[in-house]
């Protein structure tokens, strides 16, 4: 009809609190290796790095499974540890091995990081935002755009650690040990974390994620203390500045930890990962917060019947409540794209 106002987007509808159905959808990692088109822009851009600040190329491969599969959310390609690369961190991404970093762990080193250059050293990635925007008013205009950021305490992680852990016992140790030189760190990613999402949102980001991967190796008390806090203060940062930006949370392994979680952060959505019952989960959060998640990431790689049976005991469990279809992790490099297009026609089915 002409004149009519467009539709809201079905994943900002979800976010606001309407039970959508069929549920929109996206995956965790869906611009990625699993997907030859995506392989083909990585060896162009050469390392990992110029890939994500390269904004043509970065643009590109967010768009791509927009493109195949028709998603309702566009996640920006980048990475959680972009972060301290903008503060000042060396970083490199080693084949085979993943993420390294020049640790820090002491006084000077903390007070070297720079919060004050981040959005400056992002800037390329907040190009990539206004690109995929764009191309999104163009050629998707239902589908919503994703910026995102790593929660405090698993950024922090990484950087004291130097690299990937099983058990993150240097970080967790040195929280215990010396909680102010800690407390500077997450204070400092606090900061950092805060203007580097602004950035995407004045950039076209619609919607942001903050997402906390090792939530789940701390007890309790330090969650409490590393987790919920500093991503509430992360999000009260943001509501100063923009009142109405939905904000996904995903502690990742919060266990029973998710209600408060939930509650104290202030977040509008809960990324549930796929330890968790989503049935427990709807009873644990507010009504109105929407949850996603939390297909096992192995039964998307499994496909057939097994997938068909996961898919539909999720979409069973959250009919009549604002719901996002996604992954309880990252998509696998694995994943057959087929079996990701078998998955969408399921939930587009509802």
């Amino acid at each position: 009809m002409p004149g009519a106002a467009t539709p809201p987007k079905p994943m900002l509808r979800a976010l606001a609190g309407e039970a959508v159905w069929p549920p929109p959808m996206w995956l965790m990692r869906q611009a990625g290796r699993y997907l030859p088109e995506y392989r083909e822009v990585r060896a162009q851009a050469g390392d990992f790095i110029a890939l994500c600040t390269s904004p043509e190329l970065a643009a590109e491969v967010t768009i791509q499974p927009i493109r195949r599969y028709g998603m309702d959310g566009a996640i920006l390609f980048s990475d959680i540890l972009m972060v301290p690369w903008a503060l000042g961190q060396p970083l490199r991404f080693a084949e085979g091995e993943g993420p390294v970093l020049q640790p820090v762990r002491d006084a000077a080193a903390i007070g070297a990081l720079d919060p004050s250059v981040c959005r400056a050293n992002a800037a390329p990635i907040l190009e990539t935002v206004r690109l995929v925007r764009a191309a999104l008013d163009a050629h998707a205009q239902k589908t919503t755009l994703i910026g995102f950021a790593g929660s405090p305490w698993t950024v922090a992680c990484y950087m004291v650690e130097g690299h990937g852990s099983r058990d993150w016992a240097t970080v967790r140790g040195l929280a215990y040990a010396d909680p102010a030189l800690f407390g500077t760190l997450i204070r400092t990613l606090v900061t950092a974390t805060t203007d580097y999402l602004l950035g995407q949102l004045e950039a076209g980001a619609e919607a942001l994620m903050l997402f906390d991967s090792w939530a789940g190796s701390l007890p309790p008390s330090q969650f409490r203390r590393w987790v919920i806090e500093p991503t509430g203060q992360i999000v009260r940062n943001i509501r100063k500045v923009n009142t109405t930006v939905p904000i996904i949370g995903f502690p990742r392994l919060a266990g029973p930890l998710l209600a408060e979680y939930a509650q104290r952060t202030g977040v509008q959505a809960l990324g549930v990962d796929t330890t968790m019952d989503l049935r427990w989960a709807a009873q644990a959060v507010a009504p109105s917060q929407a949850l996603q998640g939390n297909l096992d990431p192995q039964a998307l790689v499994a496909g057939g019947m097994a997938l068909e049976t996961e898919a539909r005991s999720i979409l069973g469990a959250m009919r009549g409540r604002p719901y996002i279809f996604n992954l309880g992790h990252g998509i696998e490099k694995v994943t057959p794209p087929e079996h990701v297009s078998a998955l969408v026609r399921l939930v587009r089915a509802g």
